[in-house]
């Protein structure tokens, strides 16, 4: 079964707002630290209007969800401690943010690396 724009059975914030659980029907369920879902966070501010215009942001390792909120019924807006509140999070995105949350995750690591910036 597709799980494009199927609506997760759950969303639910934990740890003090230090993790995000995103879970879709069929069994799969994801978890999302804070800091990966802000530094990859969908908006124009992160990802640019391409992908060459894409940033690199560091110095989010202790950012929190501090409210996640229903737009339609397709997404959410997650703010978080930091002030960002422009990414909408489609449940595409959620879906494909698991499926390769390792790739990634490393991916930003290294873009960090390159840029000589820290999660600090």
């Amino acid at each position: 079964m597709n799980k494009t724009h199927i609506a997760p059975q759950e969303i639910r914030v934990s740890n003090g707002g230090k993790i995000l659980h995103v879970t879709f029907p069929e069994n799969q369920a994801y978890d999302f630290s804070a800091e990966l879902l802000r530094v990859e966070s969908p908006s124009a501010e992160v990802q640019g209007h391409s992908a060459a215009e894409k940033r690199t942001i560091g110095g989010k390792i202790g950012v929190l969800i501090t409210n996640v909120e229903p737009v339609g019924n397709y997404a959410v807006r997650i703010i978080f401690s930091d002030g960002h509140d422009t990414g909408i999070y489609t449940w595409d995105y959620f879906s494909n943010l698991g499926e390769n949350k390792n790739l990634i995750w490393g991916d930003y690591l290294e873009r960090l690396t390159q840029l000589n910036l820290s999660r600090e």
